[in-house]
């Protein structure tokens, strides 16, 4: 372990593990933030480092992120707008149980969504 408690192996950061990537990826569906639309997963997030951690757990589980985009502002409170970002990653793991995850505990829209 390094200074900044991260685990090292000759020199090369060791990234997260499927385990607790698979649980994180699990949060943002009950919470809306992750669907699944086909055989992609799209997160969004008005925090960018929320969306460096999702491009993580893709890569921990196997997949590949697609893009990251700002999709517009919305507005927090009355006087502050933020950025929200969409980030969509491919993941071709067959038997891969987050998509189940995401039928039982999903929704089809995010919490961003404005559609009526």
């Amino acid at each position: 372990m390094n200074a900044l408690g991260e685990q090292t192996a000759a020199g090369v950061k060791i990234g997260m593990l499927p385990p607790e990537a698979q649980k994180k990826m699990q949060c943002w569906i009950r919470s809306r933030h992750l669907i699944c639309c086909g055989n992609f997963f799209v997160f969004e997030s008005v925090d960018y480092s929320a969306v460096e951690r999702f491009s993580e757990c893709i890569a921990a589980l196997g997949g590949a992120l697609l893009s990251i985009e700002p999709i517009g502002k919305i507005w927090m409170g009355d006087h502050r707008q933020v950025i929200l970002y969409r980030a969509k990653a491919s993941l071709h793991t067959p038997h891969h149980t987050l998509k189940q995850y995401w039928l039982k505990y999903g929704g089809f829209r995010t919490r961003f969504d404005e559609r009526v």
